[in-house]
């Protein structure tokens, strides 16, 4: 019998749609507009598109082994992307193993060590951290790796994740358009190409209105950022915050509640990511929905594809993002 080698990649070319696009049509096709789902669906039936063939060929050889590198597991955004992982990856019947990235140092001095001797057949790396001496062991590697919610420039690597400049500056520039001129960017001291990206976004927009930026770095970790937050309020003046993460926009949407700010009239506070912290917030928190669940299966489809294949065409896929208003900001 012959093989399906219809792919993912083959339906997003025939169709002329991304990646991301064929993922949302097969798992969340009411957020894709009438037109192009139905164009896309008439495409998988055309050339045959089975997202489980690819799985039934490899099992057929061998059992097979996706690892995942991940850091702390108490973030929501992780626990997200696993899931995303983890249901397709169960569809297909693979196994997973996880990779924990523990300390700055841990991942290129310990976890690829621990992934080789493993023998897993396909990495996905959800680690924020990501330095020179990752990209060389992912290079070498010979076995797909596929990077989720990190920003690669290296066109031979394949990262899936969202426009974090773009969602940046959008934001930014809404709360420009709403008359905020003192908009505090909270990011965090240790350097993540993702927040390099945000910051970006950010800049472009404070630097087209004319305004005067103002960075505040975080710790990351609540209880060490709030005497440094309480340092950066004496003496400085604000009216709205851009957060990286949820968790440090709550932070200093917190401390600043504490000291007389009303939010959302006298402060407007957006964060990142749509985690659980954004809702448990008071109020709750205005966001960016950087859908990390979608991006985790797009992600695995994506090593899928590699594992059998490895002239894959579209190595950069960007899954949309949404803009969540809440309490945090005023919309009206």
């Amino acid at each position: 019998m012959k093989k399906n080698k219809t792919t993912i990649y083959s339906v997003a070319n025939k169709a002329q749609v991304s990646l991301a696009t064929v993922s949302r049509v097969l798992n969340y096709p009411e957020k894709v507009k009438e037109e192009t789902r139905k164009r896309v669906l008439e495409v998988i039936e055309e050339l045959d598109y089975r997202p489980n063939a690819i799985a039934r060929g490899l099992a057929s050889r061998k059992s097979t082994f996706i690892g995942i590198i991940v850091p702390d597991f108490s973030r929501g955004s992780v626990a997200e992307a696993i899931n995303g992982i983890c249901k397709l990856a169960n569809s297909y019947g693979y196994q997973i193993m996880v990779f924990p990235a523990e300390g700055e140092n841990r991942v290129a001095k310990d976890v690829w060590s621990d992934v080789i001797a493993s023998q897993v057949d396909g990495v996905l790396y959800l680690n924020d951290l990501l330095i020179e001496e990752d990209l060389d062991h992912i290079k070498k590697m010979n076995i797909p790796v596929v990077i989720a919610s990190n920003v690669v420039d290296d066109s031979e690597i394949a990262s899936v994740n969202v426009d974090y400049y773009d969602a940046a500056y959008t934001i930014t520039k809404l709360l420009i358009d709403r008359g905020r001129k003192d908009i505090l960017f909270a990011t965090t001291a240790r350097i993540y190409s993702m927040n390099n990206e945000k910051e970006r976004g950010y800049l472009a927009a404070i630097e087209e209105a004319g305004l005067n930026p103002r960075i505040l770095k975080t710790s990351g970790k609540p209880k060490l950022n709030k005497p440094v937050i309480n340092e950066y309020l004496d003496n400085n003046k604000i009216d709205a915050v851009v957060a990286v993460r949820d968790s440090i926009a709550v932070s200093v949407m917190n401390i600043a509640i504490d000291r007389g700010y009303e939010v959302p009239n006298k402060l407007e506070v957006y964060g990142f990511q749509n985690t659980r912290a954004a809702l448990l917030s008071r109020p709750q928190l205005s966001t960016i929905d950087s859908p990390t669940y979608e991006i985790g299966k797009v992600a695995m489809e994506m090593l899928t594809v590699m594992m059998e294949d490895d002239n894959v065409k579209e190595m950069k896929v960007l899954v949309p993002y949404g803009i969540v208003e809440r309490g945090t900001t005023k919309t009206k």
